[in-house]
């Protein structure tokens, strides 16, 4: 009967300490690409055949052909109407008409990128070359304690190089 007294107080004992303690927070298992991500916008896709990208940070430069992709949106489906906060809802994707391409770093840091743009027209003629220096964005998308993601992004049309919104 001793025994089982001190069993009890342990448990016990044991449950109060982490009942004082916050919880953690799980964060997901996302690994971070390390990406120059270049969007050609829907105006001047038409037009562009191939694009060759340049970017240099922190005296690294990184250069290749993208491989170019047909871009697209999400469109909200909605939810079911009766469900409440744990019902299921939906969306899909549509093609927007953007072409989309990365190229891959080494390690992407929240330094100055300076990016070039080269490339070719469908008519087989070379498109201007269009160069921007950019800060990339830093974000806590699933909290401060999940950790920072490091995005960089452009937008290429027929005016130029411009940082992705």
């Amino acid at each position: 009967m001793r025994s089982l007294g001190v069993l009890l107080a342990a448990v016990t004992t044991s449950l109060i300490p982490s009942a004082c303690m916050p919880e953690a927070v799980p964060c997901p298992a996302i690994a971070q690409a390390s990406v120059v991500a270049l969007t050609v916008a829907s105006s001047y896709a038409p037009v562009v055949e191939a694009i060759h990208l340049k970017a240099c940070q922190d005296g690294t430069c990184r250069e290749a052909d993208l491989e170019l992709m047909r871009g697209s949106t999400t469109v909200d489906q909605g939810c079911e109407p009766s469900a409440g906060p744990d019902g299921t809802c939906s969306a899909t994707s549509s093609p927007d008409g953007t072409l989309t391409g990365m190229l891959m770093m080494d390690v992407l840091t929240e330094s100055r990128i300076d990016a070039t743009a080269t490339g070719t027209s469908t008519a087989g003629t070379p498109l201007p070359e269009r160069k921007l220096s950019f800060l990339p964005r830093a974000e806590y998308p699933y909290g401060e304690q999940c950790g920072k993601f490091i995005t960089a992004g452009a937008v290429l049309d027929a005016d130029g190089l411009r940082q992705s919104p």
